[in-house]
This record gives structure tokens, C-alpha cells and sequence, in this order.
């Protein structure tokens, strides 16, 4: 028995496919050992170098399917699987340029995050820019999504078939998936319009639903709002646009806090407010040196209203301030003036005594007048 060695030889048509695959090979190596020296080369410029980063595991697997590609579409169409191959590979394809875009899209976040950090003490612009870049890119990357899954399908005859029958009753079923899908494109475009226009920002300060929080994070469809004590309060974007509420760092994140406190009629103010001065001056980290005020607001029957205004260059550094005046006050005036505290005022009356009693005439005592006889 002789064993046939020709049978085993590729046809022409095959061996060329093999060469053109191994051609496609060599450009992808090639093409990574050139990514890798582009690297070394943008290594000082910041946006370049993130992008390829970001860009080189999507690149790894794009650059190799589209050399297949092109082998795919040269190959004569008798070849087994040929067609299929091709289906495959293009949906390969589409998958890996999604994955580029959004990864492109991410370094682009990456780069602006950087470059505007939210850790310094004027942090109002970069909180700006932050809250736009994060609601923006959630929004791209969903698009960029939509339309590679949206490519994918229109590979299928049978999507593009459904497609245009789709298309057919576009007004009825646009109608209803409209209505369907109201919260949700609520929340897409108040999510817009707050990137927009920005009433909220991240790490902004805010009072929702009665609770003192932080803007911790805005996502496509809600807020997280970290509130004083670490719990997290979740609200939907559009919640915001239809509700008012408080936001204490729109314009600036500097604040006047108020302490109020009740004395006697008798406190001296003058002492009170050379007090307070020196206070707000011990504590040039918690006090922004603009205002340091004591006057009196309110009275009563029994005292006066006192009220301090002392700013701060963040609500969390005039929280710890207003305390810090407060406590220090009422020592004070117990300390030095504790006469000057509230008191309740009476007006007592000395009591008959028994003595007073007994040169009263008993009730018995008391004669009448005497009748006169009738005439």
C-alpha cells in the first residue's frame, strides 16, 4: 500500500489563503510592536499616551480581524464555511469598534478628570467640568452601544426585513414605546439638561428631602446624594428638575452660619462681641475673616434674643465653627456674667402675719347700728 502524498497538498486557491493569513499575522505583530514604540514616543504627552492606552486592547484584536477580513472577502466563494466566516468576522469586527469607541471615550473622561482635580480648595470650576464629562460620557457610551448592537443586527437579512416592517408602523409603535419608556427618557434628558445647565454638581452640597448631604454621584438615570451620617440617599434625575430644593455651593462654597442664644436684659453686648472677635481669630482655620456679627434679634417678657453670623469658607468648616462659638459664649457669660443667664422674674408679696391678724376686729365684734323705735 503506498500512501499518497499529493492528495494531502493544498489546492492554489488554498495556499493563498494560508499565505494572505499569515501575511494579516505579521502586519498585526508589526503593527503592535509599532503601538508599543508609540508609547515610549508620547510618554510626556498626557492625552496621547492615555488614549493609546486605553485603545491598545481593542486595537490588539481589531488590526488581526481586519486582515482576515480582507482574506475573507479575496477567497473565491466555493471554499466551505467561506460565507460564514465572513459573517463572523464582521461582527467581530463591529464588536471590537465599539469596544474602541468606548474605550476612546473613557480616555477622554480619564484625561479631563485629571486634569481638573476636585481635591483643592477652589474647586468650583473642576466640579463644573467633572459633572458635565460624567453625564456626557454615560450618554455617548450608551449611544456608542446602541449603534454597534444596532450594526450587528443590520448584518442579519432577516433584522433588516424586521427593520423595515418596523418602520412601516413607526407612528403607532413610536407612540407607545414613547409612553413606555417615559421615566426613562425623562431621567436621558434631565440627565442632559443637568450637564447643561448644571443646578447640581458633584461634590456639591445640598438639602434634599430635609437631609444634608454631598453630591456623590450622577449616573444616567439617578443621584446619589452621601448624607452627614454616611447614609446614601438615591434620587431620580428628574427629580431635580421638577423639585426645588437647597444647593449651598451653586456659586461659591463659602457660607454664614447663625447661632442664636437667649440672655437677660441685663447683658452687656459690648464684652460679648470683643469675645466673639477673639474667638473667630483663634480659629483662622474654621473662620474666613468676611463676617463676625452679634446683634440682637428678638425680645420677650423674660429675655433677649441674641444672634451671631460667622462665615466659613465651606458648610463643613461653619458647622464646626457656629459650635465652636456657641459653646464658647455660654461659657463665657456663665463664667463671667452668670447673672446675664435667662432667668424667670417674680413680684412676691409679704405674707399678714399673725400679729397683723389680731389687730384686725373679729367678724363677731363688728355692732350694728342701733335701731331707731318707729315714730
Amino acid at each position: 500500500m503506498t500512501f499518497d502524498w499529493l492528495s494531502y497538498i493544498p489546492t492554489p486557491d488554498l495556499q493563498v489563503l494560508l499565505a494572505a493569513l499569515l501575511v494579516a499575522l505579521v502586519l498585526a505583530f508589526a503593527t503592535k510592536w509599532l503601538f508599543l514604540l508609540l508609547l515610549r514616543v508620547t510618554h510626556s504627552l498626557t492625552f496621547t499616551r492615555e488614549l493609546l492606552l486605553q485603545a491598545k486592547a481593542p486595537l490588539r484584536l481589531l488590526l488581526p480581524l481586519l486582515g482576515i477580513h480582507t482574506v475573507w472577502n479575496s477567497s473565491p466563494d466555493e471554499i466551505f464555511f467561506i460565507d460564514a466566516a465572513r459573517h463572523l468576522t464582521s461582527l467581530a469586527i463591529i464588536g471590537s469598534v465599539t469596544w474602541l469607541g468606548l474605550r476612546a471615550v473613557d480616555a477622554v473622561q480619564q484625561i479631563i478628570l485629571v486634569h481638573h482635580p476636585v481635591n483643592v480648595s477652589d474647586n468650583l470650576r473642576a466640579r463644573r467640568i467633572q459633572t458635565q464629562t460624567r453625564v456626557l460620557v454615560r450618554t455617548l457610551s450608551a449611544l456608542v452601544m446602541i449603534f454597534g448592537f444596532a450594526a450587528m443586527l443590520m448584518t442579519f437579512p432577516s433584522a433588516r426585513q424586521f427593520g423595515a416592517s418596523l418602520l412601516a408602523s413607526a407612528g403607532l409603535a413610536g407612540l407607545a414605546v414613547g409612553f413606555a419608556a417615559k421615566p426613562v427618557l425623562g431621567n436621558l434628558i434631565a440627565g442632559l439638561q443637568i450637564a447643561l445647565t448644571q443646578p447640581i454638581r458633584l461634590d456639591d452640597v445640598v438639602i434634599v428631602e430635609n437631609e444634608w448631604g454631598r453630591i456623590e454621584e450622577i449616573t444616567g438615570t439617578y443621584v446619589v446624594v452621601r448624607i452627614w451620617d454616611d447614609r446614601r440617599l438615591i434620587v431620580p434625575l428628574q427629580w431635580f428638575i421638577e423639585n426645588p430644593f437647597q444647593n449651598w455651593t451653586r456659586m461659591t462654597s463659602s457660607l454664614i452660619g447663625a447661632v442664636t442664644l437667649w440672655v437677660d436684659y441685663s447683658t452687656p453686648l459690648e464684652p460679648l462681641r470683643q469675645e466673639l472677635a477673639r474667638l473667630c481669630n483663634e480659629v483662622p482655620e474654621l473662620w474666613d475673616g468676611r463676617v463676625s456679627v452679634l446683634q440682637v434679634i428678638d425680645s420677650n417678657e423674660r429675655g433677649i434674643q441674641l444672634r451671631v453670623l460667622a462665615s466659613s469658607g465651606d458648610s463643613s468648616r461653619n458647622w464646626d465653627l457656629r459650635c465652636y462659638i456657641r459653646e464658647n459664649l455660654i461659657n463665657f457669660i456663665n463664667r463671667d456674667y452668670p447673672h446675664c443667664l435667662p432667668q424667670l422674674r417674680g413680684v412676691l408679696k409679704p405674707d399678714v402675719t399673725k400679729e397683723h391678724r389680731d389687730e384686725l376686729p373679729a367678724q363677731g365684734d363688728i355692732s350694728e347700728p342701733e335701731r331707731q323705735p318707729p315714730v
